[in-house]
């Protein structure tokens, strides 16, 4: 009996664990946030990678978009305003406030959301994001552009099952809230 007790706790903390877990994000001007899962969206236009990193953080004031791509340049930036688009075909427009960083070879930038923003995000899956890298580009540097990072968990997509193909965005936002 005590075997079964053992195996029921053990199998407990198993499957309790992604629902209790949660992540910090922090800028490198503020205080460590409660956020998401780091997502790796497939960005099939970025030849570096092909991954854009994201992740949303429940602040004081709403929320905050990190956007993170590596880069083989530490000049370049994310820079200039972030469209996140959501699943129900409407889009959240993030204006550009400088807040960025640049931390081994990875480019970051921060995005604000307000509240009635996060509310939607809560709500609606992410479909995809579009931002722009800009810096000067050199012969074998990476590349300066328009982006899109869409949610994908994979480049090959099952059309029987895309549960487990897209991150379940607005279940992980909505999270944060509990």
């Amino acid at each position: 009996m005590q075997i079964d007790t053992k195996l029921l706790l053990l199998l407990f903390f198993v499957f309790s664990k992604p629902a209790f877990s949660q992540e910090l994000t922090t800028t490198k001007t503020s205080k460590p946030y409660p956020a998401t899962a780091s997502w790796d969206f497939i960005c099939e236009n970025y030849a570096l990678t092909g991954i854009a990193k994201v992740q949303i953080a429940k602040t004081d004031k709403g929320g905050t978009l990190k956007l993170a791509v590596q880069t083989t340049d530490s000049s370049f930036i994310i820079s200039g305003t972030v469209y996140v688009y959501l699943s129900d075909n409407t889009i959240i427009v993030c204006s550009d406030k400088g807040i960025r960083e640049n931390i081994d070879h990875q480019i970051i930038g921060y995005y604000t959301f307000s509240p009635i923003e996060m509310n939607r995000l809560k709500k609606t899956d992410i479909r995809s994001l579009r931002f722009n890298i800009n810096g000067n580009q050199k012969k074998f540097s990476s590349q300066t552009g328009n982006f899109t990072g869409f949610n994908q968990k994979s480049y090959y997509l099952d059309d029987k099952d895309k549960s487990t193909t897209i991150y379940n965005t607005a279940q992980e936002i909505a999270t944060l809230y509990k």
